[in-house]
């Protein structure tokens, strides 16, 4: 057997064992990290005398510990995207959008992380339970279950408890339009929060 014939054999096989392995004819694609934030329409500086608020950390509610994008497809099974994904973990990301929407509102004289040594009057605490585009309805919705509880009476009342529902439609569903929408919706959660706090 010649050296050509038998070089092409050998190329034969491995192309034939890459195909096996299903490595042939797959292009490597890479993951897209989309960062988080929420702009606001407006920036006002802090309120002075205003209530000082204490912002705890998030809670991711149930599926959303990753950082992949999520859809909600036809048959409401839920399908998380592994190449488009989040910069941080979405309840990381939402809690430190959210404490500089609360900073930027001009409605308090601080908004703390939790653990700052400065004295506040309100904490808030809570979960984001949902954050995923929805198929079947085009449209981006976020969730966040938030309490308000006033640090300033001994009995620490609960000044409000309440789940935030936030929706955007979607304009033509690629991974861009799928982030813009949610990042779309949490906007709206930010601004009835903002407006709920006593």
């Amino acid at each position: 057997m010649s050296f050509t014939r038998r070089n092409a054999m050998l190329q034969a096989a491995q192309a034939g064992l890459l195909s096996a392995c299903g490595l042939s004819e797959r292009p490597f694609v890479e993951q897209r990290r989309w960062p988080m934030a929420v702009p606001r329409s407006s920036i006002l500086p802090a309120r002075i005398g205003g209530k000082t608020i204490e912002l705890r950390k998030l809670r991711a509610g149930p599926g959303l510990e990753g950082d992949e994008l999520q859809i909600v497809k036809a048959d409401g099974s839920l399908a998380l995207q592994f190449y488009e994904r989040w910069s941080v973990p979405p309840a990381d990301g939402v809690e430190g959008c959210l404490m500089l929407w609360l900073n930027q509102s001009g409605r308090f004289s601080a908004v703390l992380p939790q653990g700052s040594r400065a004295i506040a009057d309100i904490t808030l605490e809570g979960s984001l339970t949902s954050l995923h585009i929805d198929l079947a309805q085009r449209r981006a919705e976020a969730v966040i279950a938030l309490t308000a509880i006033d640090l300033r009476s001994p009995g620490r009342k609960i000044l409000m408890q309440s789940n935030f529902t936030g929706k955007a439609d979607l304009i033509n569903g690629q991974p861009a339009d799928q982030v813009h929408a949610q990042l779309a919706a949490l906007s709206e959660v930010f601004d009835q929060i903002e407006n709920a706090i006593p």
